[in-house]
């Protein structure tokens, strides 16, 4: 799944939209490398989300095309 559909899928960030912006202002990073919107997330990927006044890091824990707002975040474990 492309990244910037990762992150709306599981509601890390809002809008896909603002997902792939924030792809190309280079303020997501996986795997301690700057990513595209177009990169295709991995069980176990790290991803840090660097908006907004505190980043986020989350370790992925699974990949689904779908999410309800009550199982989003049982795709992810917050790090840090």
């Amino acid at each position: 799944m492309r990244l910037d559909k990762y992150l709306k899928v599981t509601r890390l960030i809002k809008r896909r939209t603002v997902a792939n912006e924030a792809c190309d202002a280079e303020k997501i990073v996986v795997n301690g490398k700057v990513a595209r919107a177009s990169y295709d997330v991995k069980v176990d990927d790290i991803i840090e989300i660097n908006m907004g006044t505190r980043p986020l890091k989350v370790k992925v824990l699974s990949v689904t095309e779908h999410a309800t707002k009550e199982n989003a975040s049982d795709n992810y474990t917050i790090i840090e």
